[in-house]
């Protein structure tokens, strides 16, 4: 079923097994055989990755995993986080339609319902000297699992209640990130900026983190312009980058 897009999910390779649908997306963009939209599926990922090397778990069949090739040339190196909001937004658009009304975005780009990962995102840029030049976004989501090795692991199936069609979600899902890529190609950048904000889990709320090893309580107060995390911390604002900050769950 292909997406009603202009661009997004119209050239689409399907792979029953495969290691890993970002690396087989670069595959694709070594060898010219990708135009902007051109999105790798299967339905069982035996090497996916997460944000920080580690390994996303799913059970084959029951899930969308997918990559989908991006060229964001109009985006300079300084502001590559908005991608990540916008496509952190659409992930999120999908879930709140499918009756997740409580998902939000933990920062970076992992989705959640209440204190359960829903989802994650893993964003890999090419950049020349001053924009990026091509993005492979990677997106895991739990749609049909009802069964976890972890207990801080949930599906939509399991919020809502409700077994979804996975072709008509992977569909949807497609059509709602070329919305929000368009968004960003069109300059809407305090708007996205201002919606991730809204969505952010944790948003405004003390919580606790571990930093350089130790537990710390802060108040998170926002997003910097590179995509890092601030916190006021005991007063003082302080910003983190990717690996220098874990929340508690």
């Amino acid at each position: 079923m292909l997406p009603n897009t202009l661009f997004i999910g119209q050239q689409l390779h399907y792979l029953p097994v495969c290691e890993s649908t970002n690396s087989e997306a670069q595959q694709l963009l070594n060898k010219n055989k990708a135009t902007e939209g051109c999105t790798v599926l299967t339905s069982e990922q035996t090497k996916g990755r997460g944000q920080r090397g580690n390994n996303w778990e799913a059970e084959p069949g029951k899930n969308v995993t997918l990559s989908v090739i991006l060229s964001p040339v109009f985006l300079p190196v300084r502001q590559q986080f908005y991608l990540n909001m916008a496509i952190s937004l659409a992930v999120l658009d999908l879930l709140r339609e499918q009756g997740a009304a409580e998902a939000q975005v933990k920062w970076p780009n992992d989705l959640y319902v209440k204190d359960k990962k829903l989802g994650g995102i893993l964003i890999e840029n090419t950049i020349n000297s001053h924009s990026l030049q091509h993005s492979i976004v990677g997106i895991g989501l739990n749609i049909n699992q009802l069964g976890f090795g972890i207990d801080t692991a949930t599906s939509l199936a399991f919020v809502t209640g409700t077994e979804l069609n996975l072709e008509h979600v992977t569909a949807r899902l497609l059509e709602l990130l070329e919305k929000r890529y368009l968004e960003l190609r069109n300059g809407k950048l305090a708007k996205l900026k201002y919606e991730y904000l809204q969505a952010l889990y944790r948003y405004q709320e003390q919580h606790q983190f571990i930093v350089d090893g130790k537990r710390i309580s802060g108040n998170i107060i926002g997003i910097d312009e590179d995509g890092r995390l601030g916190v006021d911390i005991a007063g003082e604002l302080r910003f983190f980058s990717f690996k220098e900050i874990t929340y508690i769950i």
